[in-house]
């Protein structure tokens, strides 16, 4: 089981909400094709605020290899997703949207949602129907390409495409600003909301080191630009496996 699996039935225990399956429809999150879905990060999410033992963000920044990006042979196709992982019927997008519920859903057969609400924090809109909500690769699929994983296995590719055991990896957001940001990085996009600013830096930079990906120098040069307002920001993540 993940471990947003395991955070989103504690927090549904002690709220006494009554789980049985898993939820909503197919989603493609970095891609700007008229999909729905996605949910949300509140705006202090996990990845923004200070933690003690991390790294300063711009010392985190200065940690990213620096290389050129390589597109060459990209295809969405080779990041297999959304999968079901721990065979529990809820596929990767269910189980985001079930971690990242501010007011659990209820769940029905087949991992059908209905109810519940969230919170998108790249621009601060309450959210309360999962189908106007997509999940995002926080580092898109044609940027983790073109910043080494053209170089992985198939399986290295879905493992990264469906990482649930990193909790900022993957994020819940409304369809508008996910397609807004398509395959960008920070030098060509950040979310809308000045409140996410540090938050989404923190959480770009965690997930590339996380995956050692790397960052071209227009990449690096922007990330310690727009970082300079977060002095007080840190950033820990666990090298995937």
């Amino acid at each position: 089981m993940s471990l947003r699996r395991l955070g989103f039935l504690s927090a549904a225990l002690l709220t006494a909400a009554t789980l049985t399956a898993c939820s909503a429809e197919p989603v493609d999150a970095d891609d700007p094709k008229p999909s729905a879905t996605g949910t949300t990060a509140p705006s202090g999410a996990p990845g923004g605020a200070p933690d003690e033992g991390g790294l300063a963000l711009a010392d985190a920044i200065r940690k990213i290899p620096v290389a050129e990006e390589k597109r060459t042979g990209y295809e969405r196709d080779s990041f297999k997703h959304w999968v079901d992982e721990d065979d529990d019927g809820c596929p990767t997008r269910q189980e985001v949207l079930l971690a990242e519920a501010v007011t659990a859903p209820e769940q029905g057969a087949r991992c059908t949602i209905s109810g519940g609400s969230w919170t998108s924090y790249y621009d601060e809109a309450e959210v309360s129907d999962a189908k106007k909500l997509d999940i995002d690769h926080m580092v898109p699929l044609a940027e983790a390409w073109d910043s080494g994983a053209h170089d992985w296995t198939p399986e290295r590719r879905e493992a990264y495409a469906n990482d649930l055991d990193a909790e900022r990896s993957l994020v819940a957001v409304t369809a508008k600003t996910n397609r807004s940001k398509a395959d960008k990085d920070p030098a060509q996009w950040m979310p809308p909301a000045e409140s996410a600013t540090c938050t989404y830096l923190v959480d770009w930079t965690a997930t590339k080191l996380r995956w050692n990906l790397s960052a071209d120098e227009t990449e690096q040069a922007a990330l310690l630009d727009l970082a300079e307002p977060c002095a007080d920001s840190t950033v820990e993540y666990e090298p995937a496996s």
